[in-house]
Order: structure tokens, then C-alpha cells, then sequence
């Protein structure tokens, strides 16, 4: 298994920065069919072979993923559509 733990601040507070997330969770949703589900500040995700969270606060946003066997192999890829993700959404 792999994991991505990913951290970063914004400035957007707490209100934009979930709506930032939830743009991230669409478009993880269609690049990689996974689904999300909000409880509370904190966006669950998962499809077969991936589970994680991202965790929003008024001044930065968390991302936790593990990965199993199979997608291990795309490791580099699905962090750095994350980070990309990070930057236009969270910039």
C-alpha cells in the first residue's frame, strides 16, 4: 500500500475552501470514478483500490489517501493531479 499526505494554507477561510475541496472531489470524481462524501469539515473519498480524506479548516486544507496494491503504481500521478488540483483551486 501507499500513501499521499498532502497539507497546504490558503487564505480563502472556511466557507471557499470547502467549495475549493468539493471542486477537487468533482474532479477526482471524474478523472479516477471516485466518490465523496462530506461529514462535518472533512471530505471523505473512495472507490475500489483508494480511501482517504481531505480535511478542510479556515486556513488550510489535508489531504490523507491510501492506496492499495494495484494503484500504488500511480502514486506519482494521483499526487501530482492532487497538487495541480491544490494550486488552481486553493491559490
Amino acid at each position: 500500500m501507499a500513501d499521499i499526505v498532502l497539507n497546504r494554507k490558503h487564505k480563502l477561510g472556511l466557507k471557499k475552501a470547502r467549495e475549493a475541496a468539493q471542486k477537487v472531489a468533482d474532479d477526482l470524481a471524474e478523472s479516477f470514478d471516485m466518490e465523496s462524501e462530506w461529514d462535518g469539515n472533512t471530505l471523505r473519498f473512495e472507490r475500489s483500490g483508494v480511501n482517504g480524506k481531505l480535511v478542510v479548516t479556515k486556513d488550510s486544507v489535508a489531504v490523507d489517501a491510501k492506496l492499495g496494491f494495484l494503484l500504488s503504481a500511480f502514486k506519482p500521478k494521483i499526487e501530482a493531479h492532487i497538487n495541480e488540483n491544490f494550486d488552481k483551486y486553493f491559490a
